[in-house]
């Protein structure tokens, strides 16, 4: 028997995205998709590239309610801005649906730290020891009892992957960790903003959120967890000139000395041993060897993150760089990757 899902805010660039997976996953029925502005349109009316579906046509928009939700669905997903989703989530769990929200409601564990950088309490702060993180290599096990994930953020999730394994390994200092990272346009959501209009972002390259991103509370958390001690990082975001994809660049300090060949080359085994164990098994991790480096054109599209490292005796620094789509991997497709894990189907299932 297939599961109900509905998605909340599902004609954002996330939700469609959602939209798209739950219609063809095998195993679950896409039963109520919610926006205010397309409210009693059809999901072929809104987004034409489903029509084909035949569910495209009968399914239509319905107002945000969560007593509506709950009898429609048992597992919901909230594409909603952060502040709002938090709304939805409490009624939704007091009703018995498990809940995975993609907005940054749920991904910490400090009401003081949320207010710090979304500017406002946290609507439902008794719900913050309850949630799971939803990052599936890192918190499998939990995922599979969890009944309120929260989705990480489209840069923390290119930014932890590559580095907690090392952190939790030793193999790098805590302190120092410098992370750039470039984003397609998508990454700010579907709105009518001037900073992101098509004469505004092509041809042009920007820094933003410098020097506090709102991501950074997330980010540090997890590595703080992983490190076993606080971890503060320096983190610049640019804004790029294509519609998705994020590319993630690295500045690590290792803990082991490398300035001789023999060092070197020990470092490099240890690195390497450290990332196959981490994730040499994982579908969705793709580890790259001899000169290959990430590139968002090979991962745009799928839930895939690529990974590779080089090691710098000219600066003493470890550089790991990754990619990724910010809307699959980054949000939509992680958050289907968690309910396959928490439903207990084949983890890809949906995905490939």
């Amino acid at each position: 028997m297939k599961k109900a899902v509905a998605i909340v805010g599902a004609s954002g660039y996330s939700g469609e995205e959602l939209v798209r997976l739950l219609l063809h996953h095998p195993h679950v029925e896409l039963s109520a998709v919610t926006s205010r502005q397309y409210a009693g349109q059809t999901i072929s009316q809104v987004f034409p590239r489903f029509a084909s579906h035949p569910l495209s046509k009968s399914i239509r928009f319905a107002e945000p309610n969560a007593e509506f939700l709950s009898k429609k669905a048992e597992i919901v997903f909230l594409a909603l801005p952060h502040g709002v989703a938090a709304e939805f989530a409490v009624p939704l769990l007091n009703a018995g649906c498990t809940v995975i929200d993609l907005s940054a409601d749920f991904r910490l564990k400090s009401a003081a730290t949320y207010k710090e950088f979304y500017g406002h309490e946290h609507p439902a702060p008794e719900l913050l020891k309850k949630s799971i993180y939803g990052l599936p290599e890192v918190y499998r096990s939990q995922l599979r009892n969890a009944s309120l994930i929260a989705s990480p953020g489209c840069y923390p999730t290119s930014i932890l992957l590559p580095t907690i394994p090392l952190l939790r390994a030793g193999l790098i200092h805590p302190g120092g960790i410098i992370a750039d990272s470039l984003s397609g346009v998508s990454g700010a959501g579907r709105k009518a903003d001037i900073d992101y209009l098509f004469c505004e972002c092509n041809e042009s390259v920007r820094p933003y959120g410098v020097p506090k991103h709102r991501h950074l509370s997330e980010i540090e958390e997890q590595l703080s967890l992983a490190g076993g001690q606080p971890v503060t990082i320096q983190f610049t975001p640019h804004l790029i000139p294509v519609n998705r994809g994020i590319l993630t660049t690295l500045y690590l300090a290792p803990t082991d000395r490398f300035k001789s060949t023999e060092e070197t080359v020990s470092l490099a085994a240890k690195i390497e041993d450290c990332y196959r164990q981490a994730y040499l098994s994982e579908p969705f991790v793709r580890l790259l060897e001899d000169k290959a480096l990430p590139d968002t054109k090979n991962v745009v599209g799928t839930n895939v993150i690529e990974i590779a490292w080089r090691l710098d005796s000219r600066t003493g620094r470890l550089i790991v760089m990754s990619a990724e789509d910010n809307i699959i991997k980054g949000a939509s497709g992680q958050a289907v990757q968690s309910m396959n894990i928490l439903c207990g189907f084949a983890e890809t299932v949906g995905l490939v």
